[in-house]
């Protein structure tokens, strides 16, 4: 019985510290300089949200490219695009599908039978035109609640992606302003980061 238990002691701590160093040994684990980060916890968790970064498990495009966006709080497009939606309610909202779609919504400018969702795709996390795509429904129900969907051909997509634009590219201005700090050589290459 003390051999078993013995054994299963053995392994436990075999299986952890295979499981540390290989932590240690895929990069996980980075030795930091005590100096250059702060000690309060809030701060360095206010700082990391700022600027987008995050943890993942088991992430197999982390040395690809192409294809994978991550859309955090510190994406301008993505909070323009929140503040601007603000009057409908999301039916989906996912940073790392960078897809926002708001649920159906029936505003004073709408007949009661009408209502619109809009969903946003962000093809880029950079502002620019084409790093983002506005797509309009619209549904109009009958009085036996049968509904016709049909995708709305209208300049209110483009509208609406001219304001979130203007909107994140405030946002990136504030951001370089309240940062003076940081590396940025030229507004292009701020913007390009």
């Amino acid at each position: 019985m003390k051999n078993i238990l013995l054994i299963k002691n053995i392994t436990k701590t075999l299986i952890f510290f295979t499981f540390f160093f290989n932590i240690i040994a895929c990069g996980i684990y980075k030795p930091v300089d005590a100096r250059k980060v702060s000690p309060n916890v809030n701060e360095r968790a206010r700082e990391n949200i700022r600027e987008g970064r995050g943890f993942r498990i088991f992430d197999s495009n982390r040395n690809k490219s192409g294809g994978v966006f991550q859309f955090a709080s510190s994406n301008e497009m993505w909070r323009a695009t929140i503040n601007l939606l603000d009057f409908a309610p999301f039916s989906n909202v996912d940073y790392s599908g960078g897809i926002i779609i708001t649920d159906w919504y029936n505003g004073d400018d709408l007949a009661s039978n009408e209502s619109i969702k809009i969903t946003v795709k962000f093809l880029s996390n950079e502002i620019r035109a084409d790093g983002i795509e506005i797509i309009i429904h619209k549904k109009i129900c009958d009085e036996l609640n049968r509904c016709k969907i049909s995708k709305l051909q209208s300049d209110l997509s483009n509208d609406i992606k001219v304001a979130i634009l203007k909107d994140a590219a405030i946002l990136k201005e504030q951001s370089i302003e309240e940062n003076p700090n940081q590396d940025y050589k030229t507004l292009d290459e701020a913007i390009d980061r």
